[in-house]
């Protein structure tokens, strides 16, 4: 039933999804092409600055391109993750004008939110690619464990995303607790140090963060060019779940008295 009438409502979640995209460079000289100046230029400068003025480097990995392939690696999918839960935060009250006046399936807005982060997300991922076949750094068909990865990660930043969306409506500290939370979680997860760099006495901390294993999945493909140890994603897979269900029933069970509160 769900699906059925989120489909009857496809061009109306892809009009969403394409205004959102269109605001974000309206009245901008350049328009869409910001969409990729932007992440080129952040790819360019991590490149030269980790790999040419730093000249940092990751252990046991002579290459100068290494770090900044790990960096990016984790950092992209990374900002992919925090784009969806910050969207899916307030989505609900930035649409708020349309869920009292438009009758539609209230699932319309996290699926729009979902093609609209996917779509900035694709237009940098593309460019590291590129990056990564001119430097002959692709990882071949390593590549293709890149799918699941970004699959069980946004699976669990939709159900996060969806449970805190709901929840802000009726508790709007939630969306400024939450957005210090996610300083604290950036840091605790490995994407700008290696995880050799921490004491030991510290690691067992980063076997609590569900995000961890999903990041250096990340990294093992594009850095070791190997497959990652995907008996370790049975945690995040199973936290993945949960939140979606969770954040579902949440909306589900709040929905009409979300629209009230708006």
């Amino acid at each position: 039933m769900i699906l059925k009438a989120i489909w009857r409502y496809r061009g109306f979640i892809w009009g969403l999804a394409a205004r959102d995209f269109q605001s974000r460079y309206l009245n901008s000289i350049l328009g869409s092409l910001w969409a990729i100046l932007n992440p080129l230029a952040i790819i360019v400068v991590y490149t030269i600055i980790f790999s040419q003025v730093m000249r940092a480097k990751l252990p046991e990995i002579d290459n100068s391109l290494a770090y900044s392939i790990y960096m990016c690696a984790g950092l992209l999918p990374w900002n992919y993750f925090i784009e969806t839960l910050q969207r899916f935060q307030n989505v609900f009250l930035e649409q708020g004008n349309l869920l009292k006046k438009v009758s539609f399936p209230r699932t319309s807005l996290p699926i729009y939110v979902v093609i609209s982060s996917t779509i900035n997300f694709s237009i940098i991922f593309g460019l590291f690619i590129v990056f990564l076949l001119i430097t002959g750094q692709f990882p071949g068909w390593y590549f293709l464990g890149v799918f699941p990865l970004l699959l069980l990660q946004q699976m669990f930043a939709v159900g996060i995303g969806m449970f805190l969306g709901t929840i802000n409506v009726f508790f709007r500290d939630i969306g400024h607790a939450f957005g210090v939370f996610l300083q604290f979680w950036f840091w605790l997860t490995p994407i700008v140090y290696p995880i050799k760099a921490v004491p030991e006495k510290f690691k067992s901390i980063f076997e609590l963060n569900i995000m961890y294993p999903i990041v250096k999945s990340f990294q093992t493909i594009f850095v070791y060019q190997k497959w990652p140890q995907w008996n370790e994603l049975f945690i995040p897979f199973l936290g993945a779940l949960i939140m979606m269900l969770l954040g579902y029933v949440t909306f589900k069970k709040l929905e009409k008295e979300m629209v009230d509160e708006i």
